[in-house]
């Protein structure tokens, strides 16, 4: 049986913009992370994934919510309790480049972090170095390399390599071959699933990549504009979408006439009211979901969706 590692309960991060409003980038989401299993959140860019990841991880500040780990909410923790938090809980990043510092060698780069974690001498640290290395497929003459000699897919194993080196049970995922080739996207997804199941490691997954995301994933939350619409296991949220955003986001990988295309303009992020918002490109809007925003109802087990008329079948 499987058991809540990480938990995010109404979280929230507001920005205030002096004199104009406040963008509601994460917007009461709530979300539960099981321990050895992958949940993918999905939306367009800009929908507040990435701010939800790093807030989650305590990297930006919190407006609202609670964090749970193992149950317990991050807010109360000692200092060290949060250390420990900050060694559990690792984040992959986006871009290969940006992510690595281009004055420091791949074993430097590898080790940074677990100098903070681990007292180790200098040859324990260099063969824990060529070990992770090799557990994410580069052999150990990498290690004097510079990031600017190595290809992309190289540099996000190094990134990956990175976040392993603190042993790790969450890693936040954030676009991770986005960035990179066809040809090299799937050997990190690869990468990620061997390590998943060799060290029982529990992802959250962004991306905008349904057929990266339908592969990796055991729970998907659709989100826009700062909250989470849909959320459902994996493959029945791909044979049953049920809010008409999620629809329109799928049928978007189509190549035929199935395609939905959406209409009407996308709301501003700043001040964004209170109706349902995705109402002003919703063919199906009425009056109350441009009034009252959509509580979330499960509508079969694990299946959830914010949409006031999900029980219509639209």
């Amino acid at each position: 049986m499987s058991r809540t590692i990480l938990e995010a309960r109404n979280l929230r991060k507001y920005y205030t913009l002096r004199g104009k409003g406040v963008i509601k980038a994460v917007d009461d989401v709530s979300l539960s992370l099981e321990k050895g299993k992958t949940f993918s959140l999905v939306g367009e860019s800009g929908c507040g994934k990435t701010t939800f990841g790093r807030t989650l991880l305590g990297l930006y500040e919190k407006t609202g919510g609670a964090v749970l780990l193992d149950g317990r909410d991050t807010s109360s923790f000692t200092p060290k309790e949060l250390r420990d938090f900050r060694r559990r809980a690792q984040m992959i990043f986006q871009d290969p480049y940006s992510s690595l510092d281009p004055r420091m060698n791949t074993e430097s780069i590898i080790l940074e972090g677990r100098k903070e974690f681990f007292h180790e001498g200098k040859a324990e640290r260099h063969e824990k170095a060529k070990e992770l290395l090799s557990q994410v497929g580069l052999p150990s003459s990498f290690l004097p390399r510079f990031p600017h000699e190595l290809s992309g897919g190289q540099r996000q194993r190094v990134g990956i390599a990175r976040a392993l080196a603190t042993e790790p049970e969450i890693l936040v995922c954030d676009e991770p071959v986005s960035a990179l080739d066809v040809s090299i996207q799937a050997e990190v997804i690869n990468l990620f699933m061997a390590l998943q199941k060799e060290r029982g490691l529990s992802y959250l997954f962004i991306s905008h990549d349904l057929s990266v995301v339908r592969h990796i994933s055991d729970e998907i939350g659709v989100m826009y504009l700062g909250s989470i619409v849909e959320k459902a296991p994996s493959e029945e949220l791909f044979s049953n979408p049920l809010h008409p955003y999620t629809k329109a986001l799928f049928s978007a990988v189509m190549r035929d006439e199935g395609r939905i295309k959406l209409k009407g303009e996308m709301p501003s992020p700043v001040n964004i009211g209170e109706g349902c918002r995705f109402s002003s490109r919703c063919p199906f809007a009425t009056e109350e979901c441009r009034r009252r925003r959509p509580d979330p109802i499960e509508l079969s087990k694990g299946h959830s969706v914010a949409c006031h008329r999900a029980k219509e079948g639209i």
